[in-house]
């Protein structure tokens, strides 16, 4: 069972669910890009029950408020959201356990980290212009959009759920329904998702190798990281930057040495949502560890 929780920010709310009692360990999950809270709806029964598990939804996503008219999403301003969640709870020592996006989020401000088809940080492009060209597409589409003032499209049950599996070929039917729970609203014309166009828009955070060394070496604590083999950070899914991720994982090993655990296991992206009983296991031993807290 779980419960529902808002907690309240100056433009409306952020939303979470909870599992456990209050006074256990407590462990903040972080979802992808365009996803929302449910994607931890599997995972989370098969994990110690001894353990707070809140799974907040990002500003412009699942049951959460969307940031004001003629604002962005900036990459850091979700950091800033588990900022004010973790404000709210009075947590000062947690774990963070973060899936793809919410996995790069999670490695910008804690110790402790359990990242599920995640590094931890995005990785700049080599070339500047590729860079420069990315923050011009962000405002170009941010303008599009508001140019636009589109109503959200009405899908039917079958049609949303299609369409969301069309974006995402790592989720399984049985995965996208999870997700489209949280992420759509039944109106009178059909089901309506909630996510803010806006976010798909979101000026990331951009790293070098060399920067991301020296955030790693900050981190005092163990990390946890689970690759799936058939996910997005394997060879043949990412060609052009096969060698950052290379390199990002060499420079993990390297600094944190004794700090870190590598998991590859079967499994696509979405492998804590579609077989959690894959990684279950692992996160589960690693929560029950002595010293698992992380510090804010």
């Amino acid at each position: 069972m779980f419960s529902e929780l808002k907690f309240p920010v100056p433009w409306g709310h952020v939303a979470a669910k909870a599992w456990g009692p209050s006074e256990g360990h407590p462990v903040l999950c972080l979802h992808g890009w365009l996803d929302n809270a449910n994607t931890f709806d599997k995972l989370i029964p098969l994990l110690p029950r001894g353990c707070y598990y809140v799974a907040m939804d990002f500003s412009g996503h699942g049951l959460s408020s969307h940031r004001p008219a003629g604002c962005p999403y900036h990459f850091l301003d979700y950091v800033t959201d588990v900022r004010r969640v973790a404000a709210a709870l009075q947590w000062r020592r947690f774990t963070l356990m973060g899936h793809s996006m919410g996995g790069a989020v999670a490695g910008m401000m804690v110790d402790k980290l359990i990242l599920l088809e995640s590094l931890g940080f995005l990785l700049a492009p080599e070339d500047t212009e590729a860079w420069l060209k990315s923050k011009r597409r962000v405002i170009d589409r941010l303008l599009s959009l508001e140019a636009k003032q589109q109503t959200p499209k009405a899908r039917s049950p079958e049609a949303a759920l299609q369409r969301l599996l069309e974006a995402n070929s790592h989720l399984t039917a049985e995965g996208g329904a999870i997700l489209l729970q949280r992420g759509a609203t039944e109106t009178p014309a059909g089901l309506v998702y909630n996510r803010d166009m806006r976010a798909r828009t979101q000026s990331r955070e951009f790293f070098t190798v060399e920067q991301c060394v020296k955030l790693l070496q900050k981190i005092q604590d163990r990390v946890l990281i689970i690759v799936s083999q058939d996910g997005l950070l394997v060879p043949h899914n990412l060609p052009s930057r096969n060698h950052f991720v290379k390199a990002l994982q060499e420079a993990f090993e390297s600094t944190l040495k004794e700090h870190i655990q590598l998991a590859e296991v079967p499994g696509s992206h979405f492998v804590h949502l579609n077989e959690p009983e894959v990684v279950s296991g692992i996160i589960s031993n690693f929560l029950t560890a002595q010293n698992t807290r992380a510090r804010l």
